[in-house]
């Protein structure tokens, strides 16, 4: 399957000729029973997707949706819908009359239109699903694809792996003509598999592994921990604007933000550097627990890979995963970074993640952070704390929730509030 841009530039045409956008749904179309759920998520979902295009009519049936164009802007809704888990592929569709003679002029108008270039390898691959058209599939083959191989003899036949095979779909009210199937993300549609909450940090690793849950079906709230004055503003924006562009796969967004610092500095002088990694990265689970249980949701996801840093080593993750009773999900842990890295790329967070702008899981950091923590000391630590569980409550009753939309520009209170300072100064 191809790309749009990828598309238009091998072919040298637009796909604003097109009338109609078909769009296939993913694997969930195997699920039996929940099927009907799913489908009626995704279509809700597009609605959503398609409210600023007013013009637009959306039909549903068994394993696809059908959006008619009504003169909105092909290009741009394919690159809006692409985004939305659930739907596999999406087509262009020229409509045609369900009369013989429509259909040829369709054809022909459409083959016009893309123009292939000689020598392309071709086909017409017809479907009559009403069956009361006088031609049946076979023979339309044959009708359709003589006069148009007639009309640009530089085509080639080749009914079994053609470069260009034309599929036309003929039904009672209209007849559809298409080339085309671009890729969607596919996967299942949002929120089908419940709520999670996703660990966000301003690196490469969390937002991969945040979208590749929504992929799974599941609704993320992102919670991000922060250790002002240690941190700067800078760093908790980059993660604001790593949640928007997540949030154009969903959305919208809750990001949880999460004052850290007290947490945090708890854990220096106490003479165990080595494990500050280890009681960190516990911490954080504790108080996002306590978070999830205030949302419903019914998991917690990392971005950890198995041997990446000191913190990811098998004991490491053994003794970290202990602070939590709820599942656990690590949807990159088997992945290597040069895989991470090309599909933080391919969502469009790379280039955010990689601005330098340090997060909290950078602080503190020391010289030899232990990858075999034991749990029997590590549990003895955090016990003998003063008052460790009072700075875990109040880090989490502190927390500030910011609904995040793809192209809004929400921010904290604190910038708002500091912001309109800066204003009340100028005027």
């Amino acid at each position: 399957m191809r790309e749009i841009d990828a598309q238009a530039e091998a072919d040298g045409h637009s796909i604003e000729y097109a009338d109609m956008l078909l769009l296939r749904f993913g694997e969930f179309i195997l699920k039996g029973k929940n099927r009907s759920r799913f489908e009626k998520t995704v279509f809700r979902h597009v609605k959503e997707m398609v409210k600023p295009y007013p013009n637009v009519n959306l039909s549903k049936e068994f394993g696809r949706i059908y959006i008619e164009l009504n003169g909105e802007p092909a290009e741009e809704l394919i690159t809006a819908l692409k985004n939305v888990f659930g739907i596999a592929s999406i087509s262009p569709v020229k409509v045609a009359r369900s009369e013989f003679e429509d259909i040829l002029s369709v054809s022909r108008t459409f083959l016009k239109i893309i123009a292939p270039a000689a020598g392309t390898s071709f086909k017409v691959n017809a479907r009559r699903v009403w069956k009361g058209f006088p031609h049946g599939s076979l023979e339309m083959n044959k009708l359709i694809s003589t006069p148009l191989l007639q009309g640009y003899p530089g085509l080639l036949v080749d009914v079994k792996s053609p470069q260009l095979e034309m599929k036309i779909e003929i039904r009672e009210e209209h007849t559809y003509i298409f080339c085309e199937n671009i890729a969607g993300v596919g996967g299942f549609p949002l929120g089908t598999n419940g709520k999670a909450m996703l660990l966000l940090s301003g690196g490469i690793d969390s937002p991969v592994a945040g979208w590749s849950s929504m992929r799974r079906g599941l609704e993320v709230e992102c919670v991000h921990f922060y250790s002002y004055p240690y941190t700067s503003e800078l760093a908790r924006q980059k993660v604001v604007d790593l949640t928007r562009v997540l949030s154009r796969y969903a959305g919208t967004i809750k990001l949880h933000l999460v004052p850290f610092t007290e947490v945090q500095t708890s854990f220096t002088g106490i003479g165990q550097d080595n494990l500050i990694i280890t009681l960190m990265r516990r911490a954080m689970l504790r108080i996002a627990t306590k978070l999830a249980e205030q949302e419903g949701a019914l998991a917690l996801v990392t971005g950890e890979s198995l041997g990446q840093v000191a913190s990811q080593t098998l004991s490491s993750m053994n003794v970290i995963g202990r602070a939590t009773a709820l599942p656990l999900l690590r949807p990159l842990i088997m992945m290597d970074k040069s895989d991470i890295v090309g599909l933080s790329q391919t969502i469009g967070t790379y280039e955010l993640s990689i601005l330098p702008y340090e997060d909290c899981c950078t602080l503190f950091v020391p010289k030899s952070p232990t990858t075999n923590p034991n749990l029997r000391i590590v549990d003895k630590i955090e016990a003998t704390l003063p008052g460790y569980s009072a700075l875990l409550d109040a880090a989490a009753a502190g927390t500030e929730k910011v609904i995040i939309t793809p192209y809004g520009n929400e921010k904290p209170s604190d910038v708002v509030t500091a912001e309109a300072g800066l204003q009340e100064e100028w005027f």
